[in-house]
């Protein structure tokens, strides 16, 4: 019988997609008739406190010989002494869903130390499973040999259309719903999404933000800031981390997805909104100029406001072009990974580390 355990920093029931990777993967391989055991290392990773980097040293040294260890990257990143001391016993596999350096808003003095410790710890990893070709070609930056790396994709459950694109009559009696599904942090680029929306003469538009609004105070205080300065609190809606009940609600009623994202590891967001026939409005990083083919939307370069901001305006103004690229998100629905497969292609990445 195959098995293995994860180790993840903090809840693996936080609502993020790294964190859904996981949680569905570890599902996936318990279906698939693997043994499965998951290690929860205390919160605070990539910057782990002193007691919690003590409590990784035990919980890495109570696993037994000759298990074969999946690392979240969000811990292992910042663990290289820690996996140098058990790469010798343990078959360490790396879970890298972005490299740790490429986060928003670090110093340059805070992102150096990052990517040097992350590729020291990498050094021990028999294996790296990345969700995307854009984040394993990432890794060379990190002398991570290409032989060593595998590309284990999200998967997408399959959803109902939303609203919208249900019904052959146009929205344009009516204000044009924008949905962003993230998590506020400086990453995710609300600050811009706002502004290009605040840009846009018609005012013909809604925006929720659906994502916690703990994770990153500094931000989320300059967010609320800016929707208030803008005079846009009867538009634009901080909704929060929801439930799977209230954000599949607001997926159903949205228009349009939009995600200014700096970087995204994959784009398991963006894949989400495709499955419910949604055109796309984003930024071209990790896979998403790969998901968001068929016409099913307007991808920009990253952190271009202007490029962003046109490209918003043409999808809320334009009817006609909105509905030619809802249909695209309807082919592009179609051909979304499934979960079944992403765990069969994790148990294939692990099976050599078995053997």
């Amino acid at each position: 019988m195959c098995s293995a355990t994860f180790v993840v920093p903090g809840d693996l029931e936080t609502r993020t997609g790294g964190y859904e990777y996981d949680r569905r993967n570890i599902a996936g391989l318990r279906a698939l008739g693997w043994t499965v055991d998951v290690v929860q290392l205390a919160d605070g990773f990539p910057q782990p406190t002193t007691p919690a980097r003590a409590h990784a040293a035990r919980a890495l040294a109570a696993i037994p010989d000759r298990a074969t260890v999946i690392i979240d990257g969000l811990a292992l990143g910042a663990l290289p002494d820690e996996a140098a001391a058990h790469a010798a016993r343990l078959t360490i596999v790396a879970l890298v869903h972005h490299p740790l350096a490429a986060e928003a808003g670090l110093d340059a003095a805070a992102a150096a130390a990052l990517h040097d410790s992350e590729r020291r710890a990498l050094a021990f990893a028999r294996r790296v499973v990345v969700t995307s070709r854009r984040t394993a070609g990432t890794l060379a930056g990190y002398d991570v040999p290409a032989d060593r790396i595998v590309v284990v994709e999200p998967g997408t459950d399959a959803a109902p259309l939303a609203h919208a694109q249900l019904s052959a009559v146009s929205s344009q009696l009516s204000a044009v719903s924008l949905l962003c599904v993230a998590t506020i942090t400086a990453r995710k680029n609300h600050e811009l999404l706002i502004r290009a929306a605040a840009s846009i003469p018609s005012r013909n538009w809604r925006l929720t933000c659906a994502g916690s609004l703990d994770r990153d105070s500094p931000t989320v205080s300059r967010v609320r800031a800016l929707v208030r300065e803008l005079n846009l609190e009867d538009r634009v809606t901080l909704a929060g981390d929801l439930d799977a009940v209230r954000l599949s609600a607001e997926y159903a009623r949205a228009d349009v997805f939009v995600l200014p994202t700096l970087y995204e590891g994959y784009g398991m967001a963006i894949a989400e909104a495709l499955a419910r026939g949604l055109p796309i409005v984003s930024t071209a990083t990790g896979a998403i100029s790969e998901l968001v083919s068929d016409g099913a939307g307007l991808v920009v370069p990253p952190g271009d406001a202007a490029a962003f901001t046109a490209a918003l305006a043409r999808v809320v103004t334009d009817d006609a072009l909105r509905a030619q690229l809802a249909a695209g998100a309807r082919r592009a629905r179609a051909r979304l990974p499934t979960w079944e497969a992403a765990a069969a292609a994790m148990g294939r990445a692990l099976a050599p580390a078995d053997e």
